[in-house]
């Protein structure tokens, strides 16, 4: 049977691209692949010959010699692509090309990938609590913190001293393996060395070769002013030791605001309810209120306030995070009923009632409202 065209194969033109072409492969690929049509018999032929197509085209001198002589290049050993040419194609090669294009960057950079000397050491959590007044003034902490550190013993080598590690004979110091299974070439991080690329003949004492050692760190923590529960705080290079010389990880402080016994916070604005007598309530005056900063304000009770009734101190809240200003303080009041009322007091509150004329507004609007609700009723 003859052969198709490599171009019809691929469902691509003769005038296409490199990267045409290698898109063209990459779909009839997926498509035709065995494991995706197990129902068809003749999907394993088709995927070869996808295959063989793209090892073709995608070699400039083997795409030139095709372009010119077409199949009769790659038979009998002779044309252009004698020596070169490959008559059914050589499929792990055409899709390890892909598979490194696609995934190359997951597996290490693909062909030629870096080694992988050293890891990288884990990040760290650490949550902190603070008072309101820490996260108002900012504060200075000191924290422990329990995790890995660099082997003083090796400097972090793993090895002993003196000595130094050997190559990994696995994979000749690259930290990965490659295998062909089928039509695939598949990347694999090195038994032997796990991804490490050398090997420890002679392990450290003091670390057992990991190049780190578990012990309890003492850090000081700036914590600015203006931080709220969480607030993030990376601190580079604090987190857990790399293995055999690999770089710190990083730590993470997690901020947590505890809650006063006197002011509310939301966001950057204070709250704080005050108790006021009847008295004060109903004639007005001045009392005076607290300050997250440790003083006192003088605020002005206006005669005939209600319960609930706000005020505002501008510029005694909390300062922002970033130097965005400071917020605000809202007093408020709340007038407070007496209680254990002598038989004098009681008397004179009812002499008080008896001569109240228009005193309580509210309660007149209110009771108003109830008997046009009733009469509406019984009508």
């Amino acid at each position: 049977m003859a052969k198709r065209d490599y171009y019809e194969v691929l469902g691509a033109s003769k005038g296409a691209t490199a990267d045409e072409l290698k898109k063209a492969y990459r779909r009839k690929a997926k498509e035709l692949h065995p494991d995706r049509n197990s129902d068809n018999p003749d999907a394993e032929a088709q995927f070869k010959e996808v295959n063989e197509a793209y090892d073709i085209l995608k070699d400039e001198e083997k795409k030139a010699a095709y372009d010119r002589f077409g199949h009769a290049a790659f038979e009998g050993g002779t044309g252009a692509g004698a020596g070169r040419g490959h008559g059914h194609g050589d499929f792990g090669s055409a899709f390890s090309d892909v598979f490194d294009d696609l995934f190359g960057d997951f597996m290490g950079g693909g062909r030629g990938g870096g080694r992988q000397r050293a890891q990288r050491g884990s990040d760290l959590r650490y949550n902190l609590r603070v008072t309101l007044e820490e996260a108002f003034n900012g504060a200075q902490k000191t924290i422990s913190v329990p995790g890995s550190s660099p082997c003083d013993s090796c400097n972090g080598s793993g090895s002993e001293s003196g000595s130094e590690p050997s190559t990994c004979p696995t994979c000749s110091g690259m930290g990965k393996v490659r295998a062909q299974q089928g039509f695939f070439t598949v990347e694999r991080t090195c038994p032997t060395c796990s991804g490490i690329g050398h090997i420890i003949q002679n392990p450290c004492k003091s670390c057992g070769g990991e190049g780190r050692v578990h012990k309890e760190r003492s850090l000081s923590v700036n914590i600015p002013a203006g931080v709220e529960t969480g607030t993030r705080i990376r601190l580079a290079g604090e987190g857990e030791a790399g293995m055999r010389g690999g770089p710190q990880g990083d730590l993470y402080i997690f901020v947590n605001v505890s809650d006063h016994q006197i002011f509310e916070r939301d966001g950057v604005n204070l709250f704080c309810r005050v108790p006021v007598s009847m008295v004060s309530a109903t004639l007005g005056g001045d009392i005076e209120v607290p300050t997250i900063d440790g003083g006192r304000s003088r605020v002005k009770v206006p005669g005939g306030s209600q319960s609930g009734k706000q005020m505002r101190l501008r510029g005694k809240g909390m300062p922002a995070l970033r130097g965005g200003g400071v917020g605000d303080m809202y007093i408020e009041l709340a007038v407070e009923t007496p209680v254990n009322l002598t038989g004098k007091q009681k008397e004179l509150l009812r002499e008080f009632e008896a001569l109240s004329e228009n005193n309580s507004p509210e309660s007149s609007n209110f009771f108003s409202k109830v008997k046009s609700f009733w009469d509406g009723m019984t009508s």
